[in-house]
């Protein structure tokens, strides 16, 4: 039976695809001849910039990517794997799923969800913690936001309490430059022994190579392509790009692919992500320098008439390919079947280092696997770069221009702007989000969202009667406010901040110095009003000795505790106001820099509150971050139980009101809602609070004792000898809370 019959191959046809001119004359000579219409889309989907990283590679390839634990750094298998020590390893990912987010948010979310766990169990590794990093327009003024925002979280929920893997953490930020294209980025941490891990290699000609777990279908054909333009009118139409999951196969997938893994069946495994089956055999083909044969009519589809060049880029979920040992072919099929999942030979590992495609007796497919793969045949791009022109107005802000808080002396002031920092969603509370996520499925999470600045996660093939329980810190951050000021700070910041929260949660993230094991570029967003923020977002990961012990949280404990602020020893920043959620939500402007940043200062920080966490003296601690000092007082009051609240009094030598006439303190809103890095808030038992100077001593860091933990229920600041601040806690609370309900039941 002969092939359906195909378009005619055109260099318009090409550029329909989304390939330059250059790059279809560089196909055409490299393969001697004009593609097949099968050909051109498997070059259109590997070239794109989703798939091969064309126009970023060059910049990522500068990245720090080597570290003594590292057991696979980025790009080398599915996930980046990192050594913890007894016998164990560790794998971890983030993505993003952006534009299907923005088009279909559930499917979008979802299926971004259940990738990124396919691209850890792939390794052999076991997911055990899932996180998120979200980005949407104004909450409270678009019912098109509000739309997207409950898509994309009940997409994640949905996915991730079906499958089995608890969210544990993530961060939702909201600003008018994500208002028409949202930014969704999931994660996923799973454990494996560092000897029993997988690889995504096709190797031995003569191999079976097996497709196994859900059929293919004509969903999210051309998916990597859609990823790869930006956001317009048009982009509803694309509807059909955006995948469906079902996480209840992908559970199913899961057992089996461990099973295995552990049985050693398998030369190679490969999740079916962007581009599919075209992704998976040519990058496999190319990793072990062999070429492969695919059948395209022997691939189970749940559509008829699907034609091979629909075959070879659907990307249906919960499919992956594997090249089995020889020998093992029943062993491998019997584990598939006993989870009532199919595993299918669809083709073999040759050694012409070719990926040939035949379909029912006809070659609509023969090319160099190398030649569209990352880092062989792929176009890399080295693109001009220049200063945008917005800095030199950003930059030229002059914070004197403003008026202070309580020029005339009024504490409402101080009242009035930190109840409405409370109330923005960026800061309130995301009880509404993490609330439709199963959190605590598998009993690992000891610490999950709230009052935390990090997830913890008890690693439980560790520890014993006498053994410490060892576990994992995770988290998820980034500020594109910051990078959009100032792109070079901005990146540092979020790396130092998602460190700095893992180090509050007691562990150790090997910080500043830490190794980028894996991860992606999602470019062109961009929708009909312009571009987003630029919004590097990073998921860190640390090691906690012992849960039992060193795990710490937000929350006040006890009344009588006294309130430390940790800083670096000439810490000099509290200054400015550049960048902040202050300045954009109290004053409408997001301008100025980014906060300073010292990589020395933050590590000497982060080493700090780690000393004091395992020394056992820290009851709770909170970085200081969006909204500054006061939000982070407020939190912790706010998540605290039993009535307690706090005193806390700023610059107590001077005592006489802050402002212009006297240059010996800061501005009033600059101290109390600025974003300075490297700080921390921290409690200790009165009858430790001795110990914190000893423990400190030569750090380079500077704990300075600035309040009390009261049974009084309320949050009152003094600043130069002056109360600004008497707030109870209900008065911060309800904001805090009801501010995301509120908005949502607006629609």
């Amino acid at each position: 039976m002969p092939v359906t019959r195909s378009p005619d191959v055109s260099l318009a046809l090409a550029e329909e695809h989304g390939l330059t001119e250059e790059e279809y004359d560089e196909i055409k000579e490299r393969l001697g001849r004009a593609p097949t219409f099968t050909e051109l889309g498997i070059y259109a989907v590997m070239w794109s910039e989703h798939c091969s990283y064309k126009n970023s590679i060059a910049v990522i390839r500068d990245l720090p990517q080597e570290g003594e634990a590292i057991l696979a750094g980025a790009g080398e298998e599915n996930a980046g794997l990192v050594d913890i020590g007894g016998g164990q390893a560790v794998a971890f990912k983030i993505e993003s799923h952006n534009h299907p987010s923005a088009v279909e948010p559930h499917e979008g979310a979802a299926t971004g969800v259940g990738g990124i766990h396919r691209d850890i169990f792939t390794m052999g590794a076991r997911p055990i913690a899932a996180l998120d990093s979200l980005r949407f327009g104004e909450l409270e003024e678009s019912p098109r936001v509000r739309y997207l925002f409950d898509g994309v979280v009940r997409g994640i929920s949905d996915y991730g309490n079906c499958f089995g893997v608890p969210t544990v953490a993530g961060e939702v930020v909201f600003d008018g430059a994500y208002e028409g294209n949202p930014l969704v980025n999931a994660m996923s941490v799973g454990v494996t022994g560092a000897d029993q891990t997988a690889s995504a290699v096709a190797k031995d000609p003569g191999s079976t190579v097996f497709i196994v777990g859900a059929d293919t279908g004509r969903d999210g054909i051309h998916g990597a392509t859609f990823a790869s333009e930006e956001i317009n009118e048009e982009s509803e139409e694309r509807r059909p790009s955006v995948q469906v999951g079902d996480p209840f196969t992908e559970k199913l997938l899961l057992e089996a692919t461990l099973e295995a893994v552990e049985a050693e069946v398998a030369h190679g495994i490969q999740d079916m992500g962007a581009a599919g089956i075209t992704c998976s055999s040519s990058e496999m083909s190319a990793a072990g320098g062999v070429g492969m044969t695919l059948f395209a009519e022997k691939v189970p589809t749940r559509e008829t008439g699907m034609t091979p060049y629909e075959i070879m880029l659907s990307e249906s979920q919960e499919r992956m390919l594997i090249v089995c040992k020889k020998g093992r072919e029943d062993e491998l099929r019997t584990i598939y079947e006993r989870w009532d999942l199919h595993a299918v030979p669809i083709g073999e590992v040759t050694d012409t280092g070719r990926l040939e495609v035949r379909f029912e007796g006809e070659t609509v497919a023969e090319l160099p696997a190398g030649h569209l793969v990352l880092g062989e045949g792929a176009p890399v791009y080295h693109r001009e770069s220049e200063r945008p022109a917005y800095l030199d107005e950003t930059r030229s802000f002059e914070l004197d221009a403003l008026p202070d808080l309580s020029a005339e002396g009024d504490p409402s002031d101080v009242t009035d702007a930190l109840t409405d920092l409370l109330a923005a969603p960026t800061i309130a509370s995301k009880r509404w989000v993490y609330e439709q996520y199963d959190t605590m499925v598998r009993t690992g999470t000891v610490q999950g969202p709230g009052p935390s600045d990090a997830a913890v996660i008890r690693l439980k093939e560790t520890g014993g009667e006498n053994e410490a329980d060892r576990g994992l810190a995770v988290k998820t951050d980034g500020n594109g406010r910051y990078v959009y000021l100032n792109p070079r700070r901005g990146g540092q910041i979020a790396v130092a901040e998602a460190a700095r929260n893992v180090a509050c949660a007691g562990a150790e993230p090997r910080a500043l110095s830490t190794p980028v094991t894996g991860g992606n570029v999602s470019f062109y967003n961009e929708h009909p009003e312009g571009a987003v923020y630029p919004t590097p977002v990073i998921g860190m990961l640390g090691l906690v000795d012992d849960v039992r012990a060193h795990t710490t949280s937000a929350a006040f404990e006890q009344a009588g505790d006294v309130i430390w602020l940790l800083t670096p020893e000439a810490w000099r920043h509290a200054r400015g106001l550049g960048g902040s959620e202050y300045l954009a939500r109290c004053r409408g402007r997001t301008t100025g820099d980014a906060p300073p940043l010292d990589l020395g200062e933050e590590r000497a920080v982060q080493g700090a509150i780690l000393a004091l966490i395992r020394g056992g003296y820290v009851k709770s601690a909170h970085d200081v971050s969006g909204g500054g000092l006061a939000v982070a007082l407020a939190e912790s009051v706010i998540f605290s139980e039993g009535g307690l609240g706090a005193t806390v009094e700023l610059f107590p030598e001077e005592k006489q009101p802050s402002g212009p006439g006297n240059a010996a303190l800061p501005r009033l809103d600059a101290l109390l809602f600025g974003e300075a890095q490297s700080r921390i808030v921290f409690t200790t038992g009165r009858a430790d609070a001795e110990m914190v100077g000893d423990v400190l001593a030569g750090r380079g860091v500077r704990a300075q004792a600035v309040g009390e933990v009261t049974g009084e229920g309320a949050l009152r600041l003094d600043v130069g000898g002056d109360r600004v601040l008497d707030a109870g806690r209900e008065a911060l609370a309800t904001p805090y809370e009801e501010a995301i309900p509120q908005a949502v039941d607006a629609s």
